[in-house]
């Protein structure tokens, strides 16, 4: 007995699996160009457009965050200049309140007395000028926290946003900075 070679073995096989399923080659090959056209298609006007917009959302994602990150530096930043500005103030109401002791020495107790109630309240002034500015500071970084918020908020879910959307929002936001 002699064994067929291994080729005219596939072959038969083959044969055999196109026989049993009803496998044209021509109509396969079309079918096979016909998905290659459509995969073209789709990837030059589908899936291309998608990706390219994907990709700038991600990129506007990214930007609020370097935004948000900016925000806070800023913020810290205005702490940090308020509290330099209280410490101003205070070393400058030190100077004074050194001043009116000195003056006082050689003044009768009434003035010293007076020179110490308007030191008093030149501190009490910085004091509150300086919180009042820190205040504003503040408030105006949640002003602009919340709009950005809101306008991230409206570039991605790519909803306008009606002015209680708006609201709602910036206080949220506002509670969330609020330290």
């Amino acid at each position: 007995m002699t064994s067929a070679p291994p080729i005219i073995i596939a072959a038969s096989a083959v044969d055999a699996f196109v026989e049993q399923f009803g496998l044209a080659w021509g109509k396969f090959l079309a079918q096979v160009i016909i998905f290659l056209i459509v995969y073209t298609v789709l990837k030059k006007y589908a899936f291309g457009p998608i990706l390219g917009m994907l990709e700038q959302r991600r990129q506007r994602i990214a930007d609020g965050e370097s935004k948000l990150e900016k925000i806070a530096k800023d913020l810290a930043d205005a702490e940090k200049n308020a509290q330099a500005l209280i410490d101003k103030a205070n070393s400058e109401a030190d100077r004074l309140v050194k001043d009116a002791g000195e003056s006082a020495k050689s003044l009768a107790e009434r003035k010293s007395q007076e020179a110490v109630h308007e030191a008093a309240q030149i501190m009490a002034r910085a004091r509150e000028a300086a919180q009042l500015e820190h205040e504003q500071l503040l408030s105006q970084l949640k002003r602009e926290f919340g709009r950005m918020v809101s306008d991230a908020t409206s570039r991605v879910t790519g909803k306008v946003l009606n002015a209680d959307d708006q609201n709602r929002i910036n206080q949220e936001a506002a509670a969330q900075v609020s330290l």
